[in-house]
């Protein structure tokens, strides 16, 4: 079975399309997004527009706040404390990574939780870790469940392999299975015998950043793949960290590269936007 992204995609933009016409209806202000971009590179522009084009399809506003690239601290806070501060705007988008001047750390500390709408403020990272549902996870992640569910995989008892252990995706994926009673294996570089771990886990997350490297030998009949890889093969054409053309037609699914779960993820960032949006106007 292919787990392809767009049906999941295509659901959660119906989702946020009836949250916007809702606000119009009741007279409530309609959600906006920020982009805080430093610097003008080409991938960074290019998600941008895929970005801004999704909000105009869906009625969300949106703004992009650009500094140069040699941007000095005090200068990127300023400029993040006056969207943080601006009452209209609901969810800060912050494109990483950020030029080598900056400090990350003091960023992910200064951007509002309540407007962080892909889990960079320390705050909403321990939300997550606690399970606690007013958290913003990051979008990855999210969208690893998504596609789970809209699939109609039940999730609980089950065994996750994970391959990535990063705050981005592998750490917060993991609390995000155990939230759904799932058991989690956290994979990484060292991890010893790795083909035997996964190929014995019901559900298998890759997202090690390596072209085609899980071969059949990874997975059994049985395994569920959701690849998070994103890479180019020899001949320069997109692909995940699972050899396809090898896997796809001897696993129970798998979802593809491309088409999966980057499909998805733009969808979540702007359902985020809607999440932030109703709990600030709760508070």
């Amino acid at each position: 079975m292919l787990l392809k992204g767009k049906p999941v995609a295509d659901q959660i933009r119906t989702e946020i399309r009836d949250a916007v016409e809702a606000c119009r209806q009741s007279g409530r202000a309609l959600p906006k997004l920020a982009i805080l971009r430093a610097g003008n590179r080409p991938d960074d522009i290019a998600y941008e527009n895929r970005v801004l084009r999704n909000c105009g399809e869906l009625g969300i506003l949106a703004e992009v706040a650009e500094v140069d690239d040699n941007v000095d601290m005090v200068n990127f806070i300023d400029k993040l404390h006056q969207l943080n501060e601006d009452q209209n705007i609901h969810g800060i988008l912050i494109f990483r990574p950020l030029p080598k001047q900056l400090d990350m750390d003091v960023v992910s500390r200064t951007i509002k939780p309540e407007k962080d709408i892909d889990c960079m403020s320390p705050v909403n990272a321990e939300k997550v870790f606690l399970g606690d549902k007013s958290g913003i996870a990051p979008c990855t992640p999210e969208a690893v469940i998504e596609i789970l569910k809209f699939y109609d995989y039940d999730l609980e008892g089950k065994n996750v392999a994970v391959v990535n252990r990063s705050m981005v995706l592998g750490k917060p994926l993991a609390m995000l299975f155990l939230n759904e009673n799932s058991t989690v294996t956290l994979c990484h570089s060292k991890t010893k015998n790795l083909p035997e771990v996964t190929a014995k886990a019901d559900i298998v997350v890759t997202g090690a950043g390596k072209a085609k490297f899980f071969g059949k030998q990874y997975f059994s009949s049985d395994s569920v793949i959701v690849d998070v890889g994103i890479n180019t093969d020899a001949a320069g054409n997109l692909c995940g960290d699972v050899d396809f053309d090898q896997v796809g037609e001897s696993v129970r699914a798998i979802s593809p590269v491309p088409g999966g779960v980057g499909t998805v993820t733009s969808m979540i960032l702007l359902k985020h936007v809607i999440r932030a949006m109703e709990q600030q106007v709760t508070v």
